[in-house]
């Protein structure tokens, strides 16, 4: 089977310290994954190798057959990617924020203007397209940024706490788009969250690391199963610890703030 993303005895080291520590996984075509862990886990040195930004010590991956270390514009053609971090520009109209990134990605101009309008539709953005980013509130930014990351008909789609800080509301209506266009398009999704009913709700399949190490993968009732527990954010918490470690205190603090607003 050819897999949308698969990586085999995956390392990157500092000096002796194994950030990510012979991990292999695989995801389908189409498929909607999570990639869980606490802060320091392993998981944004995994997605900066697979996205081309960093250089892995070992292993071996594969972006819909490409290659990340050997074929990185083959690689960077084929991915979409929303950061946790914002990078649109506020001085930029929600459209020319979409314009520059299709002209940077070399989509035609015929394609790009139909695409653009398409995208904006879909996320609810067509009467602010004239608008200053700057003006926009958080749920539109993070709305403009799925749209624009989709706009070169990326296979794979990488989102990295795509709602982190949203409220409820906001958070369902995005996860809404990004199924959505996932099923019409055939887009692989594979996103991080520290909100664990999200990754509940959305995920059709979870892999979980820790120190480095994928600790267990599966659907979340395989892990709820595995673990005996109730919950998927059960599950994480038996399967990485219940100790706060220093490094991961803060990601704890966000998961129980997150589990809070998501069910208010």
């Amino acid at each position: 089977m050819d897999y949308a993303v698969e990586v085999s005895g995956l390392v990157k080291k500092y000096g002796d310290f194994a950030a990510v520590n012979d991990i292999s996984f695989a995801v389908n075509p189409g498929e909607i994954f999570a990639f869980l862990g606490p802060n320091g886990a392993g998981k944004s040195t995994t997605i900066k190798m697979l996205t081309t930004l960093l250089q892995p010590t070992s292993g071996r991956m594969e972006i819909n057959g490409y290659d990340p270390v050997t074929q990185q514009d083959e690689v960077r053609k084929s991915f979409g990617i929303v950061f946790q971090d914002p990078s649109l520009d506020d001085e930029l109209t929600a459209y020319e924020n979409m314009e520059f990134h299709g002209v940077l990605y070399g989509v035609a101009k015929e394609t790009r203007e139909g695409r653009i309008k398409e995208l904006l539709g879909i996320v609810e953005l067509t009467d602010r397209k004239d608008n200053l980013v700057k003006s926009f509130s958080g749920g539109m930014k993070r709305r403009l940024e799925i749209a624009r990351g989709l706009l070169h008909h990326p296979k794979v789609f990488f989102l990295d706490e795509p709602t982190q800080g949203l409220d409820p509301q906001t958070r369902n209506h995005i996860w809404d788009y990004i199924k959505n266009l996932s099923k019409k398009e055939g887009i692989t999704i594979f996103f991080t969250t520290h909100y664990m009913e999200e990754a509940e709700k959305v995920a059709q399949r979870v892999a979980v690391i820790d120190h480095g190490k994928i600790v267990t993968t599966g659907s979340p009732a395989e892990l709820m199963t595995q673990t005996e527990s109730a919950t998927l954010e059960e599950a994480f918490l038996k399967l990485t610890g219940h100790e706060i470690r220093e490094e991961e205190a803060g990601a704890v603090d966000r998961m129980r703030a997150a589990r809070r607003m998501w069910r208010h």
